[in-house]
């Protein structure tokens, strides 16, 4: 059973009580993060994600963690594209302390001039930690790609640049305008009485005010031709990220997407897991993924392949592609497909957390929350050939984007642009 209530100054509170469970899993969902940002304060929405933890009007940073780890519990946040979270999971008994730790750590933060100095430190060590790994590195290029000179194509982390002019009162402009009851979320999943749940939150925040919604810098979802970026690094292997535009949130056919995805590259039983490395040796890791935002969304294929074959590894990749837009899936792989992604879903659902995460990240991303049964029916209503449908609409020669981290040769390069078109 899932319950919602809307306070007067619009904080939402959502909750699935399950019978049986002796935690409960807490979540503050504030709707801001990156694609938020302006480019001298790249970065802001995570370093706040930060300070947030360092102390509060109530209690000290050495305070914030003992009272939720000290009864057993575990306390964690992150930051994506649209949102920021804030999330405990405890026992039940301490649901009321918890509650009043989360909710002065995300609204009554001190943002002290000290510590925002000391985690400049911190972020700028995290930021060249990213640029290290070049599986990771090549994503941020990746994004570069699909969305240039737009928020969403730039390191949610910022640069070192941006993140060092970033000071005290930045933040708590940005506290100020984004953190507010009316942008705000809580979720709960677990050993919880929602009335309960409601009238602590009520005590805490119902007399808070502020504007409901962050506004955001439009994605241009279009793109004339494709687009490559190398970046030439002394690694061990070479690293990939190539895809495409994939649809927005509001999307139902993103469903079918995610069931071309698996088909591809989702599993060990994929086409392009058996094709690349099975059948050839040529990656220890390959897969795809699909993302869907307020306003765009993505497909991508993610691959470390050895350095010599980079060539040969995107040749079949996209091989692969055009194979599925010509021919379709087959009905096994789709029913295989379909039953892999219900199986997942309810699979993740039997945790409390990742259940809170499912509830809250749907609240908060479109106002309404999305039934487990509700997303089965809309896979459901999904055959073969609308797969072939979608992959002809997204897998779209002159709207490929290709990322590479390593030792690319310019023989390679040269090769890897001739392949999309660009030679």
């Amino acid at each position: 059973m899932y319950q919602r209530t809307n306070l007067s100054n619009n904080l939402r509170i959502v909750s699935h009580p399950v019978k049986d469970r002796e935690s409960v899993a807490l979540g503050f969902w504030v709707g801001v993060g990156g694609r938020y940002e302006e480019d001298c304060i790249k970065g802001a929405a995570h370093f706040l994600e930060h300070i947030v933890f360092k102390g509060s009007k109530k209690y000290r940073r050495d305070q914030i963690k003992e009272l939720i780890e000290g009864v057993g519990g575990t306390l964690n946040a992150f930051t994506s594209e649209e949102q920021t979270c804030y999330y405990a999971k405890i026992p039940g008994k301490h649901l009321e302390q918890t509650l009043d730790v989360l909710t002065n750590m995300v609204f009554e933060p001190t943002i002290a001039s000290e510590e925002v100095a000391k985690e400049k430190t911190v972020i700028a060590e995290e930021i060249k930690m990213y640029h290290d790994l070049p599986q990771y590195y090549v994503l941020e290029l990746f994004d570069g790609l699909v969305w240039p000179n737009h928020p969403l194509g730039k390191s949610l982390t910022g640069t070192q640049q941006s993140v060092g002019r970033i000071q005290k009162k930045d933040l708590g402009d940005f506290h100020r305008t984004h953190y507010t009851p009316g942008n705000v979320v809580v979720s709960a999943c677990g050993a919880i009485d929602h009335a309960r749940l409601v009238r602590l939150l009520q005590k805490r925040l119902g007399k808070l005010a502020g504007p409901r919604q962050s506004t955001f810098l439009k994605a241009d979802n279009t793109q004339p031709q494709p687009r490559a970026h190398f970046f030439k690094k002394d690694t061990e292997q070479m690293h990939l990220a190539l895809g495409m535009l994939g649809y927005d949130e509001n999307n139902t056919d993103r469903y079918a997407l995610s069931l071309l995805s698996i088909v591809l590259g989702g599993n060990m039983s994929s086409r392009l897991f058996n094709e690349v490395r099975e059948k050839r040796g040529l990656a220890y890791s390959i897969s795809s993924s699909t993302k869907s935002l307020h306003d765009t969304g993505v497909f991508m294929v993610h691959a470390g392949v050895d350095n010599q074959k980079i060539v040969e590894t995107i040749e079949i990749v996209l091989k692969e592609l055009a194979k599925v837009k010509s021919r379709g899936v087959t009905g096994d792989e789709f029913r295989r497909a379909k039953d892999y992604l219900k199986g997942q879903l309810l699979l993740a659902l039997e945790d409390t957390l990742d259940h809170m995460l499912w509830i809250g990240e749907t609240t908060i991303s479109r106002d309404k929350f999305i039934p487990l049964a509700a997303v089965i029916k809309a896979i459901d209503q999904f055959a073969p050939k609308d797969l072939q449908r979608v992959a002809k609409e997204i897998l779209q020669e002159e709207k490929l984007n290709l990322a590479v981290v390593g030792q690319v040769s310019s023989e390679q390069e040269k090769r890897l642009n001739e392949l999309l078109g660009l030679g």
